[in-house]
């Protein structure tokens, strides 16, 4: 008698997350003893915040067959227009005036800037049919280097503790970071699975010409998803700024990386119109855990790299094979 795992193959595939995450953190336990602690607990989803509101704007990116490069750059000058304005404001010498920022108007801020740079990824793809992964290259440069002009090359420190609250709060005994990627997650799985727009997203990424001729219209959709993938990169980096009560010029370097490694390893399809914003949160999950494993293990930052580009190596190769298989 032949044992074959051909009936559970699709068991397997709709649970091959948890499955991955299940055995990730055995063997860290088994490696660890500061892994299993309640401490490092709340520690790995404070971190997993971030990169879940990151990811999640990723996702319905790569859901419409995108890509975004620049969100990494994107909330670090998110985060510095928002640190900035709130400690030093805006002075105009020349006429006179200094406009002060309120925490709330700050950080209104902050989302302005990095929903407008997201508007501007989606307009110069729609607008001039740029490639994707060439305009938001670009913009990953161009956010870098305003983040540069912004800071002049220095950290913006003492934000003060309403701000840092945001970053490093509590609230009914949850992380407040945990309370607003989960609200933000639970905002896309509506819109991704109720509403017209999600479903014009999914139609994109199966089918560009399908849904054009089936009357959607492309550009105001993909405008729309990009200008969604900056704000929600900016609210990652107002969370990086507050928790570390400090807008660093080189914030969010890599975190790109981490994003679109979630995004793959959670199911969604790089060729777009396939995946879940779910799915992604368990990927952001398996990375965070294999981020902070790495750290309790003492495995060098080098190291660390070349593991995360094999684990999306691998996570692609993955999603190809069951693209052949259905």
């Amino acid at each position: 008698m032949q044992l074959t795992l051909t009936p559970y193959r699709p068991a397997l595939l709709k649970f091959q997350s948890l499955i991955a995450l299940f055995i990730l953190c055995l063997g860290i336990s088994l490696l660890s003893d500061k892994f299993l602690t309640v401490a490092n607990f709340w520690n790995v989803l404070r971190q997993i915040s971030v990169n879940v509101c990151i990811s999640t704007g990723m996702t319905l990116v790569v859901l419409t067959a995108g890509i975004d490069l620049s969100v990494g750059s994107i909330l670090a000058l998110s985060g510095a227009i928002t640190a900035g304005l709130l400690r030093n404001g805006i002075e105009l010498p020349g006429a006179n005036l200094f406009i002060g920022f309120t925490l709330l108007g700050a950080i209104i801020a902050g989302l302005l800037t990095g929903s407008a740079l997201g508007w501007f990824n989606g307009w110069a793809i729609t607008r001039f049919k740029l490639p994707p992964f060439v305009a938001t290259l670009a913009m990953l440069t161009i956010a870098r280097g305003l983040t540069m002009l912004w800071t002049e090359g220095f950290p913006i420190t003492g934000l003060g503790d309403s701000f840092t609250y945001l970053g490093t709060g509590w609230f009914l005994g949850i992380p407040l970071p945990v309370w607003v990627s989960g609200s933000l997650v639970a905002v896309a799985v509506l819109v991704t699975n109720k509403t017209r727009l999600g479903r014009y997203i999914y139609a994109i990424g199966g089918s560009e010409s399908a849904a054009r001729l089936s009357g959607v219209n492309i550009n105001r959709i993909k405008l729309t998803v990009y200008t969604l993938a900056g704000a929600l990169a900016a609210i990652g980096g107002i969370l990086v700024t507050s928790r570390l009560d400090s807008a660093q010029p080189n914030a969010g370097i890599s975190y790109e990386l981490d994003s679109i490694a979630a995004v793959v390893i959670g199911g969604t399809s790089l060729s777009g119109g396939r995946g879940s914003v779910l799915g992604t949160v368990q990927g952001a999950i398996i990375i965070g855990v294999l981020n902070n494993g790495l750290v309790l293990l003492n495995v060098s930052p080098f190291w660390q790299q070349v593991v995360k580009g094999l684990v999306i190596l691998v996570a692609v190769g993955i999603d190809k094979a069951n693209a052949k298989t259905e």
